[in-house]
């Protein structure tokens, strides 16, 4: 019977998951390939056993292949295997000073784990079993002391421990590789709701739960659901094979736990019309057939099959895929152009070179191994040479073209490079497929030449798609529309009155100046520019300049935030007594001239009036005669009246008095004067 397939009355359905997983065949064929290399004489040990399944076990030993319980127990000089749990760090160690070979089995994921754990000093929480021989090993590498979790229930202790914060240590979260993913799920639940404030703790987590697991679990919950009577088989020391038991009894009433033949309850179980079938990952093949062959032996004494039917059925499992058809496969061989793959067929599966996407510099042995587990699409089945021609490419390029569609019906971005320049426009690569971006929608301002994009990488939106022509229509300036819509509506969520932030000085009106304040304009009044007087705002400022401005008001109906930069520095009449004092000589510079005097200007914003009197020693009739907007003049403070916001000056008070001795000086009629100049 063909895995994930149902015989022809639909009673059965065997998980497509059915057997060893990667781990545990790899850990296997590493023993049985060391025993049949090892020396006359040389011991093979495995620390514990290599899988739990007493057959397996059983199959070792009789190839010489023997579990240890301690490493003391092993002869000087052998070769010991590390099973897929891995083990302690202190092991290796012990193993290397005793002068033994360690052949390392362990699983890649687990060693992914070791790797996380020994390269934090956080506390390490791990959920998992405390007895399960991959849980202990994962502690072994621990620089401190773990914590482990066996349930929800379990954490609240450690987290209340840990409501000081005094006391507490930021915690880094692993998880057994066989466990539930609900209990890991309920034990996070459990850390946010006993924490109650999330800043109380700094988590680190990594769902380090096998993929391959969580798959075979889904799938034993999707089996069960559609099943009258639920068979797990697997060995009861196994942990995935017990949680599996668990998930099927979730969803299934009659669930049986099959360890050996006779623990099937053939009677009960050929009762139901529906029957799954789920393994653990160290269950054998030869276990699974057996189990399998006896309840279809009982559906055919019960006249509800008959031989030819079942034949049938076989027939079928051994089909040639179809051109097109989408085929999973496991690598059998890594040639130098090609990857044959075994495709459970009576044919092998080539994957030339050609049809697979590879990065600069590599080579097929750097991204095949011998039994990964791959997808390729069919594109050729030649009876003649025997094998059916395979292609990686074509397989991305319909899902390329999937996830295209998907971003334009959801909105999502992609991103792609642009690769060259074409009439109106550009090419731009979405991983196998090429796609056009307008020369209108490259950017968000005009674009006079395409060339400058070319080899860059970028966000786009998809804006059409026709799959049929191989068209897709992409835009860049789509992506940078919504993300200037964003980030406005994150500084208005942000922004509040008062706040002071840094901003470019974008253009020039007669009114005042336009600021840029990260992707939102602000009308800066020429009022609170400065706390003198301007008539314009380029006086004092400048295009492209950055500048600390006050949010004065904000308007999110209407668009609209008012700035000031005056704000930033004192008001000149609040700090007055701190800079100035009568008597004080002071210089200054004309800004207004009346009648009666003028008005010199000591600092942006404060202003003195010089009394006609004031100006000079004699007599001034016409005080432009004597002075002039701009002119820097130093002048004494005689005066200052805070309640009115008046300061008098002299500049008389400045100046030396005229000698006595000098003559008068005669003051001839105006006539006089001209004729004389002239």
């Amino acid at each position: 019977m063909e895995r994930n397939s149902k015989t022809t009355d639909n009673r059965i359905t065997l998980a497509r998951s059915a057997g060893f997983c990667f781990g545990v065949k790899r850990a296997i064929d590493m023993a049985e390939d060391v025993a049949a290399k090892a020396s006359p004489g040389t011991k093979v040990y495995t620390m514990g056993p290599l899988i739990h399944n007493k057959v397996a076990t059983d199959e070792l030993e009789s190839k010489g292949i023997r579990a240890l319980s301690s490493l003391d127990e092993a002869e000087p000089g052998s070769t010991i295997i590390v099973r897929s749990h891995g083990e302690t760090r202190a092991f290796y160690e012990q193993a290397k000073a005793a002068g033994m070979e360690v052949i390392d089995a362990t699983c890649p994921f687990v060693e992914k784990i070791h790797r996380l754990v020994a390269g934090t000093d956080r506390q390490v929480i791990i959920v998992g079993n405390s007895r399960h021989p991959e849980v202990q090993g994962i502690a072994g590498w621990c620089n401190r002391e773990p914590i482990v979790v066996d349930s929800a229930g379990s954490i609240g202790k450690v987290l209340e421990e840990r409501k000081d914060p005094a006391a507490r240590a930021d915690l880094f979260i692993v998880a057994q590789t066989t466990i539930r993913e609900d209990m890991l799920r309920e034990v996070l639940d459990e850390i946010q709701q006993a924490s109650g404030l999330p800043e109380l703790f700094d988590v680190e987590l990594h769902n380090t739960i096998c993929s391959a697991t969580s798959k075979r679990q889904e799938e034993c919950s999707r089996i069960a659901k559609a099943s009258d009577a639920m068979i797990v088989i697997g060995d009861r020391q196994s942990s995935n094979s017990r949680k599996l038991f668990e998930i099927a009894g979730k969803h299934c009433t009659n669930v049986y736990f099959v360890e050996k033949m006779e623990d099937l309850p053939l009677h009960e179980v050929m009762k139901c019309n529906k029957i799954g079938v789920a393994t653990g990952a160290s269950t054998p093949d030869s276990t699974i057939k057996e189990v399998i062959a006896k309840m279809s032996d009982a559906t055919l004494e019960n006249k509800e099959l008959t031989m030819e039917d079942l034949m049938e059925d076989i027939d079928k499992s051994l089909r040639l895929p179809r051109n097109g058809e989408i085929v999973t496969g496991k690598v059998h061989q890594v040639n130098e152009n090609e990857v044959i793959v075994n495709l459970g067929c009576k044919k092998d599966g080539i994957l030339p070179i050609n049809e697979i996407s590879l990065e600069e510099g590599q080579t097929l042995a750097d991204v095949f191994k011998p039994d990964d587990e791959i997808q390729a699409k069919v594109i050729k089945t030649d009876g003649d040479d025997g094998s059916i021609q395979l292609s990686k490419k074509k397989l991305e390029i319909s899902a390329n073209w999937n996830e295209i569609v998907k971003a334009l019906e959801d909105k999502t971005n992609l991103e792609v490079k642009v690769t060259r320049t074409v009439n109106g426009g550009v090419i731009a690569e979405y991983k196998e497929v090429s796609g056009f971006i307008p020369l209108s929608q490259l950017s968000d301002h005009y674009v006079e030449n395409a060339e400058e994009f070319v080899g860059q990488t970028m966000e786009v939106k998809v804006s059409r798609v026709d799959q049929r022509r191989n068209r897709a229509v992409f835009s860049h300036k789509m992506f940078l529309a919504e993300e200037k819509e964003k980030l406005i509506a994150e500084i208005w969520e942000k922004l509040n009155e008062g706040d002071v932030v840094e901003g470019t000085v974008m253009r020039f009106t007669d009114y005042g100046a336009f600021v840029d304040i990260g992707g939102i304009d602000g009308l800066l009044h020429i009022s609170e520019i400065s706390w003198g007087k301007l008539k314009h705002p380029q006086e004092v400022l400048s295009i492209g300049e950055k500048i600390n401005v006050k949010v004065l008001s904000m308007n999110a109906e209407k668009g609209k935030i008012s700035l000031g930069l005056k704000q930033n520095t004192p008001e000149p009449w609040a700090v007055i007594d701190e800079k100035y004092e009568v008597g004080q000589v002071i210089e200054g510079r004309v800004v207004q001239i009346k009648e009666y005097g003028a008005f010199v200007e000591l600092e942006p914003g404060l202003d003195g009036l010089v009394h006609i009197s004031e100006v000079a020693h004699k007599r001034v009739g016409n005080i432009n005669d004597e002075l002039e907007v701009g002119q820097t003049v130093n002048a004494k403070i005689l005066e200052i009246d805070k309640d009115r916001r008046r300061i008098s000056l002299s500049i008389r008070e400045t100046l030396d008095m005229p000698s006595e001795e000098a003559p008068a000086e005669k003051v001839a009629p105006a006539e006089e004067v001209s004729a004389e100049e002239v």
